[in-house]
């Protein structure tokens, strides 16, 4: 997040600070009401052979279409956001083998633990012992990419 110079740059940066809780919070609700905070739920759909379970591809779905529409809705309107200096839109388009073995190893640990970071992080919110483990994972990971690329 950009600090915001300004008279008003402190209050700006606390309500981009509130508004990003709340986005959060609100999609924490959503997974919880969807069941994506169920590793059963995610390995029923990464795994056709036991029952497949498609409700995690309607959720994605649904997610990628209101995504989509409102991101081109806010490009065309806004030049700049409401509580930054600049969007960030991701430049890089390139792939490279960082990012080959790093999707790999987040597949993996996807279909094996049935956790990605955000459900992870609203079930270790909750309480539970695996996200909990999960999250502890995440975050060593995180330290050892971040050792990695500064090498």
């Amino acid at each position: 997040m950009s600090t915001v110079v300004g008279a008003g740059g402190a209050r700006i940066r606390v309500m981009a600070i509130v508004a990003a809780a709340t986005a959060g919070a609100l999609f924490g609700v959503g997974l919880l009401l969807s069941g994506m905070t169920q590793p059963a739920r995610v390995v029923g759909f990464l795994d056709p052979t036991r029952g497949w379970d498609p409700s995690l591809a309607f959720v994605m779905g649904g997610a990628m279409v209101v995504y989509a529409g409102a991101y081109h809705l806010v490009r065309r309107r806004w030049r700049t956001p409401w509580l930054d200096t600049t969007f960030h839109v991701p430049s890089r388009r390139d792939i490279d083998v960082g990012l080959v073995v790093g999707a790999a190893i987040f597949g993996v640990g996807w279909g094996l633990g049935g956790l990605c970071p955000g459900p992870g992080l609203v079930s270790a919110a909750a309480g539970s012992h695996t996200a909990l483990t999960f999250v502890a994972a995440m975050l060593v990971g995180m330290l050892a990419q971040h050792g990695w690329s500064r090498r």
